[in-house]
């Protein structure tokens, strides 16, 4: 005989299930090719920042640190969610896309062209609510363990509070961004808003193509009323 009761069946097939950003946080992740007004909720992420070239090394190491890193926090909560007597609405979760927020410093905006060795960079990782503050810290020490580098030490757990933003999805190279983000400050104009600052985010879709035209990158910016 089954040691589950016909209770333990329905919490398992109803309750217990796989939480996947491209379908429950699809307005934030996947919007249309044209600009829109969207509330973006509270979110925590894992984050690095750095300054300089995105096409560079050091741009591409942090990369290969911050995924293993969401991965080990991923892997994490699935024991958790098999040892926890507490219940929970979701057992696994995809890992969200990796996103980037956008500066400049000081000597790159005196300057009339975009200068890349002048960018600043904070890269991150949402990581779902649902997931414990003490997952993601065992998580983090875990992949320190295992997959020790330099850089996890300069890893953070932050919040962005809830905002309001204009977004796009762009296609294609990201030197054509510029055009996106044209239709973007036209929105604004249109709907008599602002940006509240000059940075904006980048959340990258698409990056796995040999084809530049192929690529899918969210672009956003926060905006207040004028």
């Amino acid at each position: 005989m089954s040691q589950y009761t016909w209770y333990d069946y329905i919490k398992k097939e109803v309750f217990i299930m796989n939480y996947e950003w491209k379908k429950e946080e699809k307005e934030i992740y996947l919007p249309k090719a044209k600009a829109v007004l969207v509330s973006v909720p509270k979110q925590r992420f894992i984050s690095l920042k750095g300054k300089g070239d995105p096409n560079s090394c050091e741009f591409s190491e942090k990369i290969s640190v911050l995924f293993p890193a969401a991965y080990s926090i991923k892997s994490q909560y699935k024991k958790y969610c098999k040892s926890t007597a507490q219940d929970v609405l979701y057992d696994n979760y995809s890992v969200n896309p990796l996103e980037a927020v956008w500066d400049m410093t000081e000597d790159g905006k005196q300057s009339d062209k975009l200068i890349k060795s002048e960018l600043i960079y904070e890269m991150m990782i949402a990581i779902p609510d649902f997931v414990p503050d003490e997952v993601i810290a065992e998580g983090i020490a875990n992949v320190k363990k295992k997959k020790p580098n330099p850089l996890l030490n300069e890893l953070s757990v932050i919040t962005m509070e809830e905002r309001l933003s204009v977004q796009i999805l762009h296609s294609g190279s990201y030197d054509d961004e510029p055009a996106s983000f044209k239709l973007m400050d036209q929105f604004c104009q249109d709907y008599n808003l602002r940006r509240t600052d000059d940075t904006h985010k980048e959340i990258y879709i698409v990056v796995k193509t040999v084809i530049q035209a192929n690529l899918k990158t969210v672009l956003r910016y926060d905006v207040c009323p004028k």
